[in-house]
C-alpha cells in the first residue's frame, strides 16, 4: 500500500512531463501484481522487460472485467461498479479499492478541461442510471452536485419541466446539463427553446434500448438546432476505467494528462494504426492504479494526437455500452 499511496499522491503531477516513465513503472509493477494482466502478458510471450516505451505495452481486452476479478494485488474493494449492459448480458465489474481515489480522479479530469465542478449549477438528465445499482457516472454526478456552489443543482429523473424552468431561472449561472442521449432527446421533443449562453449541454450517450440508435453528428444536430447551442458537449468514460475525456463539440475527445489513447488494426490486435486510420482503441488510464491501467477497449475510433481522438463506432456483436453513443 505502500507503493500505491506514492503513487497515487505524485500521479496527476508526474504525467504531465513523465508519462513515459510512469507508464512503465506501473506497467512493471501491474504485470507482476495483476493476475489476470500477468496471465495475459505471459500468454503473448512478451518479455516485460524489453517494453521500453508506453506505446509497446500489451492492452488486455476489456471483456476480462466480465470474467476476472482484475483486481492489482489484494484488498477489498470500496465499491464495485458494474456496466449497464443488455438484458441478460454478462456485465463487467470494476473493483475499486477506496471510492476516495475514483473520486479525486474524475474531479482532476473534468477540472483539466472546464476547471472546478464547484463552479457550476449541475442539472442531471440520467434516468437510465438512476434506475440501476453499481452506476459509477451517478457517483460522478453525485459528487458534482454535492460539490456545485449552486444548492439547485440536482437530479430530474424524469421532470423534465422542472429541469427547464431551473435553467430559466437561473440563467446567469454557469450550468451543465448532463444526459443520457435518449433522454436529452426526448428534452428536445418536448421543450425545444434557447438556453442561453451559460448553459453547456453534455451528453454521456446510450439509447439503452428508448430509441432508435443514431451517430453522434445526428444526434448533436438535433440539440443544437433544438436548443440554438453553438455546439454539443461530450463524455467518453465507461465502467472499466477511473478517468473521462471530454468533447467540448465535433465529436473530438480530450484526454487528461495521465491518459493516452492508441489505434490497434482489427484484424491485427498486436499490430497499431497510424494518425488518420480507424482502429480499435486501446487506452492507458494510468489511474487505474488498484485494476488494470492498459486496456483494449471495443470502439472503434480515429486519433487526432496522443490525447485527441474520435469515437467511430463499435466492434460487431459488442455489447451496447451505456456511457457511449456507438454505431458506425
Amino acid at each position: 500500500m505502500i507503493y500505491y499511496t506514492t503513487f497515487k499522491d505524485t500521479l496527476f503531477e508526474r504525467s504531465k512531463g513523465q508519462f513515459n516513465e510512469v507508464a512503465l513503472e506501473l506497467f512493471r509493477y501491474q504485470v507482476v501484481h495483476c493476475e489476470p494482466y500477468r496471465r495475459f502478458v505471459e500468454g503473448l510471450k512478451i518479455n516485460p522487460a524489453e517494453i521500453q516505451h508506453w506505446t509497446d505495452i500489451p492492452h488486455l481486452p476489456i471483456e476480462a472485467f466480465k470474467n476476472h476479478e482484475v483486481k492489482t494485488g489484494n484488498f477489498e474493494a470500496e465499491v464495485v461498479y458494474t456496466s449497464s449492459g443488455t438484458t441478460g448480458s454478462n456485465t463487467s465489474k470494476h473493483f475499486v479499492a477506496h471510492k476516495s481515489w475514483y473520486e479525486r480522479v474524475f474531479t482532476e479530469a473534468f477540472k483539466e478541461s472546464y476547471g472546478s465542478p464547484d463552479n457550476y449549477q449541475w442539472l442531471c438528465l440520467l434516468p437510465s442510471y438512476l434506475e440501476r445499482k453499481g452506476s459509477s457516472l451517478i457517483d460522478m454526478a453525485a459528487q458534482f452536485i454535492e460539490q456545485s456552489k449552486v444548492g439547485s443543482s440536482g437530479f430530474y429523473l424524469d421532470n423534465m419541466n422542472a429541469l427547464m424552468d431551473q435553467v430559466q431561472k437561473t440563467a446567469d449561472l454557469p450550468t451543465v446539463i448532463l444526459g443520457v442521449s435518449f433522454a436529452l432527446l426526448d428534452l428536445a421533443e418536448s421543450h425545444s427553446q434557447a438556453l442561453g449562453p451559460n448553459v453547456i449541454m453534455m451528453e454521456t450517450g446510450g439509447m439503452k434500448g428508448r430509441r432508435k440508435e443514431m451517430i453522434r453528428a445526428e444526434l448533436h444536430e438535433v440539440l443544437t438546432t433544438s436548443f440554438h447551442l453553438p455546439g454539443i458537449h461530450s463524455e467518453y468514460g465507461m465502467t472499466e476505467l477511473m478517468s473521462q475525456a471530454y468533447s467540448k463539440g465535433g465529436g473530438i475527445y480530450t484526454s487528461p494528462s495521465w491518459m493516452r489513447v492508441s489505434l490497434r488494426d482489427p484484424a491485427d490486435p498486436l499490430s497499431t494504426v497510424r494518425l488518420g486510420k480507424t482502429g480499435g482503441i486501446n487506452i492507458i488510464d494510468l489511474a487505474n492504479v488498484d485494476s488494470c491501467a492498459f486496456l483494449a477497449t471495443q470502439d472503434l475510433g480515429r486519433l487526432h494526437s496522443e490525447t485527441t481522438f474520435e469515437v467511430l463506432g463499435r466492434f460487431d456483436n459488442s455489447d451496447i455500452r451505456g456511457c457511449n453513443l456507438m454505431v458506425v
